[in-house]
C-alpha cells in the first residue's frame, strides 16, 4: 500500500503560503436578465456564477434558466459570508430602482 503524497503544512513564523490556494473574498452581485429582472445573489467567483446562470457552466438558478441571457450589472466584495448574506438580503428588500444604487454605496 502507497502512503499518500500530501504537501507537509507551512512552519508557523513563515509567510511561504505559496502553495496553499488564498481563501477568496466572498461577492454580492446583481445580474439583469433578458427580460429586464434583476437577480441577486452570493458568490466566491462572480465569473464563475455568471457563466453558470448562463447555462455555460452547470449550476445555476432556476430563476434565471428562462430568462438568459444575464448581464452582470455590479457586485461588491465582502469580507465574510454573513456580511454579504445580510447584504443580499438588504439589496432584496430595496425597490428596484435602489437595488443598483445599494450595492455602490450604502444599502437603502
Amino acid at each position: 500500500m502507497r502512503a499518500l503524497s500530501v504537501p507537509p503544512p507551512p512552519v508557523r513564523g513563515t509567510n511561504d503560503m505559496t502553495q496553499y490556494p488564498a481563501v477568496s473574498p466572498w461577492h454580492v452581485y446583481l445580474l439583469e436578465c433578458a427580460d429586464g429582472t434583476l437577480y441577486c445573489g452570493i458568490t466566491r467567483d462572480v465569473e464563475r456564477r455568471l457563466a453558470q446562470h448562463n447555462g455555460k457552466l452547470p449550476g445555476g438558478a432556476r430563476y434565471t434558466v428562462g430568462r438568459r441571457p444575464a448581464r452582470l450589472l455590479a457586485s461588491r466584495e465582502c469580507t465574510h459570508k454573513g456580511v454579504a448574506l445580510r447584504l443580499e438580503m438588504a439589496v432584496k428588500s430595496c425597490p428596484r430602482s435602489k437595488k443598483l444604487d445599494s450595492l455602490q454605496g450604502p444599502v437603502c
